[in-house]
């Protein structure tokens, strides 16, 4: 089972299957989380409740970043997990979460890129070419 996420040249591969960000775009992975959801009578959850399982998945992969980078190990009785898990289970109650209220992730994306290459765009140090960080 090979993991590996190469973000330079954007290809993911897991279980020997090669597959590119293009292959699976913000609005299809947003129609395939409510595909899933529609299944069950339920539904999706209320705003608030949503909001509750967000900062519940950001608290577990703040766990995680913490026993990866911070003094506190993990104890021997505790369940791996990685941050990719946590990332992951917090994308689903993101896109959960826009989809319920009928928001566009690719359309919210945009925004809020424009916003700090406007707003932003003095607030840090730009690199010069050829300089590394």
């Amino acid at each position: 089972m090979s993991k590996r996420i190469g973000l330079a040249n954007m290809e993911f591969v897991r279980r020997n299957e090669v597959m590119t960000m293009a292959e699976k775009s913000m609005k299809e992975m947003q129609r395939e989380v409510d595909a899933y959801i529609s299944q069950f009578k339920e539904g999706y959850f209320s705003p608030l409740a949503m909001l509750a399982r967000m900062t519940e998945e950001v608290g577990e992969l703040a766990r995680e970043v913490n026993h990866y980078y911070g003094e506190k190990p993990k104890k021997t009785s505790e369940e791996e997990r990685t941050m990719e898990q946590e990332m992951g289970d917090l994308l689903f109650v993101l896109i959960c979460f826009a989809n319920s209220l009928n928001i566009n992730l690719d359309e919210a994306h945009d925004l809020v890129m424009e916003k700090f290459r406007t707003r932003d765009r003095d607030r840090w140090t730009k690199k010069v070419e050829g300089e590394e960080a």
